[in-house]
């Protein structure tokens, strides 16, 4: 273990005392895990009653048809938010005047605006159907928030290369295109698939406008009395689901980010060494 500008290699008695405090951690997290599996047993969650619904095909049909749901209505907002966060991060990076301020209003307005809020006022106010309602929502506040990383992303490009391209004779569309966005897209990657994330969760909200989501079809098993009303097996049902799916567009993140990495683009150009004799474009042999 080497120094580094953040911290010290840590001595003989500080690595002594950090392992005293991770047996003590670790001794502390094993103690809540016990007692929270010691309060499922005592209240008798683990049941063959609250536990025999799953065994059945219309309950499983229920559960994976609110999965396709909540994947369906996902999959329309990531990509309805990528393409109006990038619209009005152009609008916010424009040079002209007006144009700017509309984004920069539209931003503001639905960054500030509760996603619950506006899903409830399309599907009630508007009366839109719950999935396009639940769509709208997320797309307006998930594209708002992603419209400021796409800024802030080009904006974090140092100077000099926008600079250089200009010189070079681009026009902006160019410069945008192939020089900062590449470069400001490493950057922006893991913010992007953060966002991702809240909007894979916030579909949970459908289910307060009656859409036929994952949480909505756990609901519906959770308050059945036939069922002993098994609330805390639907939970464990569903929550590693959500959990695996996060982890499944973090995955996704990290090989994207090694597969640009490797792409010929990015590596650097191997150029020979110079020779005698070697002469540039355009110039003649010295006599």
């Amino acid at each position: 273990m080497t120094s580094t500008a953040l911290y010290d290699v840590p001595g003989p008695l500080t690595r002594r005392r950090h392992f005293v405090y991770g047996l003590v951690s670790t001794a502390v997290i094993l103690a809540l895990l016990g007692w929270i599996l010691y309060l499922l047993f005592d209240t008798n969650q683990f049941t063959a009653a609250k536990w025999r619904p799953f065994e059945y095909e219309g309950i499983q049909e229920l559960l994976l048809r609110g999965l396709g749901n909540t994947l369906k209505a996902f999959a329309y907002a990531a990509v309805l938010s990528l393409a109006l966060g990038g619209l009005l991060a152009c609008g916010r990076l424009s040079v002209h005047r007006p144009l700017r301020w509309v984004a920069t209003l539209v931003v503001e307005f639905f960054r500030a605006m509760p996603v619950l809020v506006m899903i409830f006022f399309i599907f009630v106010a508007l009366k839109v159907q719950p999935l396009p309602a639940l769509v709208t929502g997320l797309t307006l506040y998930n594209g708002s928030v992603l419209a400021e990383v796409f800024r802030t992303g080009v904006n974090s490009v140092e100077r000099g290369q926008r600079e250089a391209a200009y010189s070079l004779g681009m026009y902006k569309t160019q410069v945008m295109s192939y020089v900062l966005v590449p470069q400001a897209l490493r950057a922006m990657l893991p913010t992007i698939i953060s966002q991702l994330v809240v909007a894979l969760k916030d579909t949970s909200l459908g289910f307060l406008i009656t859409y036929e989501e994952f949480l909505h079809a756990g609901k519906l098993i959770a308050g059945n009395l036939n069922y002993d009303l098994p609330f805390i097996p639907v939970v464990m049902i569903i929550s590693p689901i959500y959990i695996g799916m996060c982890m499944l567009l973090s995955w996704f993140a990290n090989w994207v980010s090694k597969r640009q990495k490797r792409n010929p683009k990015t590596e650097a150009v191997e150029v020979a060494d110079a020779e005698p004799g070697t002469l540039l474009p355009g110039v003649g042999p010295q006599v």
